[in-house]
């Protein structure tokens, strides 16, 4: 039997209606009944209406942070695919960001090993692959990792969990870990991806100056399937489709939604200046982050990610992204028009 943690999220609601698609014997954390109704979300995407594959899946309500509730959740499991996280670039986010991307990957780690799980199957971020040394250098798999940067406290706890992982497989624990770009995906519009589909209906004016690595989320759960039912072990894999600018990233989804084109570029020294005007606002009212340095620096640096590796090791051939971000903008046209 297969465990998914993360199964009410944009990536785990999409590998579990490909497992049940394919007559998979599988098993899913949740923690709170709303969450399901992202899962029913993403499998209407699919055409899914009834509730059959839905059932399918066996539901167990636990938390990674909870190590009774997971050795539950881990009996006669013989895969895990690990997608629970905690997405956040805020800084005063950074404890619970440790609890649930470091601590709660260790505990899914130490249960698999004292339960005999034959391979995990762990989602991480191009966020922990490293800068490269010079602007118009690729990364890859091998660009160095600096824990001096000034990393995000989202990628110091990705990081974080990634060590977990590594120190798995030296107990005994075969493991893959992907490090996606930007996932594009349907179904889930409030966070994510899926909630930049909706901002960009809403209508925005600017973007920035940076590139981004863009991947779809049908490219993730099918690479992580074909990386879990190989023999292919303790191996990283960044996936990455294409890397677009943001400009055109921002108009394509525009046109798309058939919407008004972003057409003002938001200059670096505005950004620097508004994510300190975003932290004065947070100290006086209290309001979260929505920009900060760490992402003010994202959304200006033009990085080129490498997916040679996994197009080598797999034969893959990644889903064009222009293709897939129609797609997606006509699901969100009906389902929340």
């Amino acid at each position: 039997m297969i465990l998914v943690t993360g199964g009410t999220g944009l990536v785990g609601a999409h590998l579990l209606y490909k497992l049940v698609s394919d007559n998979e014997a599988v098993r899913a954390i949740y923690r709170t009944e709303r969450k399901l109704q992202n899962v029913k979300n993403v499998f209407s995407c699919y055409g899914e209406t009834d509730s059959a594959l839905f059932d399918k899946i066996e539901w167990v309500k636990a938390d990674i942070l909870d190590i009774p509730s997971l050795n539950e959740a881990l009996n006669e499991i013989e895969y895990v695919y690990h997608c629970a996280a905690f997405v956040s670039f805020e800084p005063d986010k950074y404890q619970f960001l440790r609890q649930i991307n470091i601590e709660g990957t260790a505990n899914v780690v130490n249960v698999c090993i004292a339960k005999g799980v034959k391979k995990m199957c762990y989602v991480s971020s191009i966020a922990t692959v490293g800068n490269p040394v010079k602007e118009d250098e690729v990364i890859t798999e091998e660009t160095h990792w600096n824990p001096e940067d000034d990393n995000s406290v989202y990628a110091i706890t990705k990081y974080g969990a990634e060590m977990e992982v590594w120190r798995g497989t030296q107990e005994g624990l075969d493991a893959v870990i992907v490090n996606p770009g930007v996932i594009l995906g349907a179904g889930i519009w409030r966070y994510g991806s899926g909630n930049l589909f909706k901002k960009i209906h809403d209508g925005i004016n600017y973007y920035t100056s940076g590139n981004i690595g863009l991947v779809s989320v049908t490219d993730v759960v099918n690479i992580m399937i074909k990386l879990l039912k190989s023999d292919i072990k303790n191996e990283r894999y960044i996936l990455v489709a294409e890397n677009w600018s943001y400009k055109s990233f921002l108009q394509t989804m525009a046109r798309a939604l058939h919407v008004k084109l972003p057409k003002k570029l938001a200059k670096p020294w505005i950004l620097k200046i508004g994510w300190r005007l975003d932290w004065l606002k947070r100290q006086i009212t209290g309001k979260r982050r929505k920009l900060t340095k760490q992402l003010t620096k994202s959304l200006t640096t033009k990085t080129n990610y490498s997916n040679k590796k996994i197009t080598k090791a797999l034969n893959y051939k990644f889903e064009p992204v222009e293709l897939v971000i129609s797609e997606i903008a006509d699901q969100y046209l009906k389902q929340v028009q």
